[in-house]
């Protein structure tokens, strides 16, 4: 199998790895927990992308409860993409930390104090905390969005990964793979994701979200 060591980049080059998360999504934050311990034992560079859950179903029928929960995805999804636009995309990435831990370790809400919080401990001005009230943004979140979403197609969620030119959505998975076991499903992911004519591969889920 190969590896990223015998990637076309030369070998002080990192190879990107463009993530698209939803700040809301439990899910997706234990695996983008994965990619990040990947990253510390491959030579890749994840650079991290805005997507909506609230954007990919409003046209879906789905259950109320759930729409109801996703009324609350568009806030962080605004205040992440004022901050990338104020500080750069490069911001994005320990904004989402301080977002995840916060809401999926954490338990806390979408408020404003949330976002001031989440803001401040990412070294960014807490008053972008205003943006999550603001639909100026929204066309924004859309065009990311969209970015990703055309790389998979519309059956799918969030996260959506693309590694040299391969995009996948997922992997699903729980608890957090580390060390040797994180490295071993990436290059699994890759090895799928690169097959031409691949499409699909999936089991019921068993368990709930783990963020130990």
């Amino acid at each position: 199998m190969s590896t990223l060591k015998e990637a076309t980049l030369p070998e002080d080059v990192p190879t990107p790895v463009d993530f698209w998360f939803d700040p809301l999504c439990p899910w997706a934050w234990i695996t983008s927990r994965w990619i990040m311990e990947v990253q510390e034992q491959r030579p890749i560079e994840v650079r991290w992308h805005v997507m909506s859950l609230a954007v990919l179903n409003e046209d879906k029928d789905i259950p109320e409860d759930y729409r109801r929960m996703l009324a609350d995805a568009w806030g962080p999804v605004r205040v992440c993409v004022a901050a990338e636009q104020k500080y750069g995309p490069e911001v994005l990435g320990r904004l989402y930390t301080e977002m995840g831990t916060r809401r999926h370790h954490e338990r806390q809400k979408f408020d404003r104090a949330f976002f001031e919080e989440s803001l401040t401990a990412a070294g960014l001005d807490p008053a972008l905390a205003d943006a999550a009230e603001s639909t100026g943004y929204d066309d924004a979140v859309r065009a990311s969005h969209k970015d990703g979403i055309d790389r998979v197609g519309q059956e799918v969620g969030t996260p959506v990964i693309e590694v040299e030119g391969h995009a996948f959505f997922g992997p699903v998975v729980t608890p957090i793979p580390r060390g040797e076991a994180a490295v071993k499903l990436f290059d699994g992911v890759l090895a799928v994701a690169s097959t031409p004519g691949f499409f699909e591969l999936k089991r019921t889920r068993t368990e709930d979200p783990s963020f130990d």
